[in-house]
């Protein structure tokens, strides 16, 4: 049956159970758009701008470990939107990014927005390719699935030039991917669990991609089974339930002192998935390089990684549900002097995330603590980057597997897009976002695609009128000298309201509660804009603290 390279498309699509595309439109896809026109199974979510689409994408992949689809156009369509795909690529998350094309007959001549993504994209994707052919459509669209889903997780541009996608071809579709599990050597198992037994101060670190609610779920029998202290890496609190008595905390930014200190005392390190990046470890100093002091177990499901920065005692290679099942399987210890000790890191962990006070009349300890109570847990909490991520970092308990989507590379403006991505998925749960002003800034016309597809998040947007990170740094290496951070910003409660939506403004905490139950019945995306004091830079230190110690440092 002759069918057009648009329509052999999205019917690839369908047969991998793909439900949602995120995408600016563009005449390069036409084709591709036309034969989604009437799809019931496959909703286009229209978004506003191809970065924030990406990031929808990486977002669904994060939450569903599916890869998360999205379509742009050429040239500057595919430019803008590698800021997702960097933030898929560094977060091991599952992608596959559709760029529309010139046509085949202006290649190499610096057509109207021509581009080689072959060469453009490769660095930040797993595998970036061009469809030249339409019969070999199915062919490359599987190999994109696969891709993306094996080994350690990420993501794949595949560029389809305009009449590619216009022409007829005779062909079957292809199969539907299906992930593939590694599962852990029987061998590297029994050596394991004996370095495991031989332990007195073993420490577990979950973190990278991969995982899904059953690996979760399984990692949690296993820890729990054996009492065993466990951490998690930068952004992935999600993997282990916070109020798990075996839970003891992240080694991201702002870590607790007391963990810091039991990851360099354990005499096992158990990692598992987490390639150990730089806010991991602070920058490359919380172990020893290459040789960690502890003796580490490294089990992680890209190959090219084992060894990579880290020379383990023992390294393994699995996928996250296939070491996950084979140690809830695993038999409990009968040894296990480490209980005690399990506990304490526990008690400090809940010290840790205790409300602290800050300048200003917004306390936003308080407003965690209340948040933490509040929230069901399967609520979605989301946040980009920017010093006001301390708070839902810190200080929120992380309940369900997919409860947390931030991004471990550290992307401005991930929050809100991740949001409606969340939102539109699973409409049913709850989905708050964390943003800064200028965090939302750069991303928040897709406050827009929000209302459009009637998904009613609530952001809680703090705003101190800086790009408060950045201020910070300026403070510690260059008191009282500002420079570029200052910000002015609109009114957000009336930007909310401008695009049909809710917005209210807090000055104080206690005019949080009540604002955040209003947004929550009006049943429209909202805006809370909470004005903080500037001063109130960390939950540790205000910005005065750091210039004068920065002053007496000379």
């Amino acid at each position: 049956m002759q069918r057009s390279g648009g329509r052999i498309l999205i019917d690839q699509l369908l047969l991998n159970r793909v439900d949602l595309a995120f995408g600016v439109p563009g005449e390069s896809y036409l084709h591709a758009l036309d034969a989604m026109h009437g799809e019931n199974a496959l909703k286009f979510v229209i978004c506003r701008q191809e970065g924030g689409a990406a990031m929808m994408a990486e977002a669904y992949g994060k939450l569903t470990g599916r890869p998360g689809i999205a379509f742009v156009t050429r040239g500057p369509g595919a430019t803008n939107a590698t800021a997702g795909l960097h933030i898929a690529r560094q977060d091991s998350t599952p992608m596959i990014l559709f760029v529309g094309q010139i046509g085949r007959d202006t290649v190499e001549r610096e057509a109207f927005q021509e581009i080689d993504y072959r060469r453009f994209m490769g660095q930040v994707a797993k595998w970036s390719a061009e469809i030249d052919e339409t019969a070999r459509i199915p062919e490359f669209v599987h190999r994109a699935f696969m891709t993306a889903t094996s080994g350690r997780p990420g993501p794949v541009v595949l560029a389809l030039p305009e009449d590619m996608l216009a022409e007829t071809a005779d062909v079957a579709d292809g199969r539907p991917y299906r992930p593939v599990d590694v599962w852990p050597a029987p061998d590297d198992l029994a050596r394991l669990r004996t370095m495991l037994a031989e332990a007195e101060k073993p420490l577990v670190l979950l973190g990278g991609g991969g995982w899904n609610e059953a690996a979760a779920a399984d990692i949690r029998r296993f820890v729990e089974t054996n009492e065993l202290a466990t951490c998690v890496a930068f952004r992935r609190q999600h993997l282990l339930d916070n109020t798990s008595p075996c839970y003891v905390g992240d080694v991201g930014i702002g870590a607790n002192p007391e963990l810091l200190r039991r990851l360099a005392e354990t005499d096992l390190l158990l990692v598992v998935g987490s390639r150990l990046g730089e806010m991991t470890t602070e920058g490359y100093t919380r172990l020893g390089l290459p040789r960690p002091a502890q003796r580490m177990v490294h089990i992680l499901s890209g190959p090219e990684e084992l060894g990579r920065v880290y020379q383990a005692d023992l390294t393994m290679q699995a996928s996250m549900p296939g070491i996950a099942r084979a140690l809830a399987e695993m038999p409990p210890l009968e040894r296990r002097p480490w209980a005690a000790s399990t506990r304490d890191g526990r008690s400090a962990y809940e010290k840790h995330v205790a409300p602290v006070t800050i300048p200003g009349a917004v306390q936003m300890g308080e407003i965690m603590a209340w948040l933490r109570e509040r929230l069901p847990a399967d609520a979605i909490v989301t946040n980009g980057a920017g010093n006001y991520c301390s708070w839902p970092n810190r200080f929120y308990h992380y309940r369900d597997f997919g409860a947390q989507l931030a991004p471990t590379s550290g992307s401005m403006g991930y929050g809100l897009p991740a949001a409606v991505a969340a939102k539109i998925k699973y409409p049913k749960r709850p989905v708050v976002c964390f943003a800064g002003d200028g965090c939302f800034m750069m991303t928040g016309q897709e406050f827009a695609t929000a209302c459009q597809h009637d998904a009613p998040i609530v952001v809680l947007l703090i705003d101190n009128g800086m790009y408060g990170t950045i201020r910070m740094h300026q403070e510690r290496h260059y008191p009282g000298r500002v420079s570029g951070t200052e910000l002015r910003n609109p009114e957000f409660a009336d930007l909310a309201r401008a695009h049909g939506g809710f917005g209210a403004r807090i000055e104080r905490t206690e005019e949080f509660a009540p604002a955040f139950e209003a947004a929550l019945a009006s049943g429209r995306p909202a805006i809370l804009h909470i004005r903080i004091d500037p001063e109130a830079i960390t939950p540790r230190q205000s910005l005065s603290q750091i210039r004068e110690a920065a002053l007496a440092r000379g």
